[in-house]
């Protein structure tokens, strides 16, 4: 059970929550220990907050799951961890999570309460809801690094919130477009709101919130403050960006991957590299060529 608890909450996933490390990242008190300290406290809170949203979600939809290729050989759906353990389980990690972010500081349990009310209310009804379903979710992301700039005490710039939130759509639309190609005429009874959705209406959306997310980070790099008070070389880094994000492309429709955004990252050689590439030229930019012209 032990093992199928593990598996249910789905720590590759985790992955995600790595946005509650921009802030600490952007404001470059990376070099304060103890800000470091804290930003690893509100990531761990949040990996359990998510966690717990898993295991909930698993319960509700494992009849769903079941009719699903992929999903049915879940843990809950498969019938090897049973819906009483996966909900209690939750509670415990929801409970966990919420003290220790309270006691790290109160603003940031606020976050976490208001990213696991969020949560809950997309398991068990906004994610039925057509185009709210995917705005849900890039609010989650949007918590996950206002979290971390609570976590640290540094304000979270209005241009990381633009990212995030474009970011977020371009993945989650993705996902939707992988499920509806996948599933075909059965997609709408794993999810009801894929009905409502076309492949043609997606890639409508993908284009645009693709085209936005590269301007936003663009004008991001740009912005008078951003040159300021963070540092005036962060441009030389938007070929990884775009980089990233047209080899994402080409592994949704020429590979037929995005249903899992976080196998993408962890298997594909090509976009492990930008991103290290990504995060290694900002740290450098950022810790010793702030000036940089």
């Amino acid at each position: 059970m032990v093992k199928d608890l593990f598996i249910s909450s789905r720590p590759r996933q985790w992955l995600k929550n790595l946005i509650v490390f921009a802030p600490l990242l952007f404001s470059r008190q990376f070099v304060h220990p103890d800000k470091v300290l804290d930003a690893v406290f509100a990531f761990a809170f949040f990996c359990l907050l998510s966690s717990a949203v898993y295991l909930l979600n698993d319960v509700i939809d494992a009849e769903e799951d079941r009719k699903h290729e992929e999903k049915r050989l879940r843990p809950i759906a498969a019938g090897r961890l049973s819906r009483p353990a996966a909900a209690a389980a939750a509670a415990v990690f929801a409970a966990g999570a919420l003290s220790g972010s309270f006691l790290l500081a109160p603003a940031l349990g606020w976050v976490a309460f208001i990213y696991l009310a969020a949560m809950g209310a997309y398991s068990f009804a906004l994610k039925h809801v057509v185009i709210l379903d995917v705005l849900v979710i890039a609010f989650g992301f949007i918590l996950r690094a206002r979290a971390g700039g609570v976590a640290v005490g540094v304000p979270v710039s209005e241009w990381l919130y633009i990212c995030t939130l474009l970011l977020s759509l371009f993945l989650a639309l993705s996902k939707r477009r992988h499920e509806l190609v996948l599933m075909e005429e059965n997609a709408s009874a794993h999810r009801r709101s894929l009905a409502e959705y076309t492949p043609y209406l997606l890639d409508q959306m993908i284009a645009v919130v693709t085209s936005s997310t590269v301007m936003a980070y663009a004008l991001y790099t740009l912005h008078p403050r951003t040159r300021e008070e963070v540092s005036t070389g962060l441009y030389l880094t938007l070929p990884f960006v775009l980089y990233g994000i047209f080899r994402y492309l080409y592994l949704v429709h020429r590979k037929e991957k995005g249903g899992q955004p976080e196998m993408v990252l962890l298997t594909d050689p090509g976009l492990m590299i930008d991103l290290l590439l990504w995060v290694v030229a900002v740290f450098l930019i950022l810790r010793f060529f702030p000036g940089l012209k």
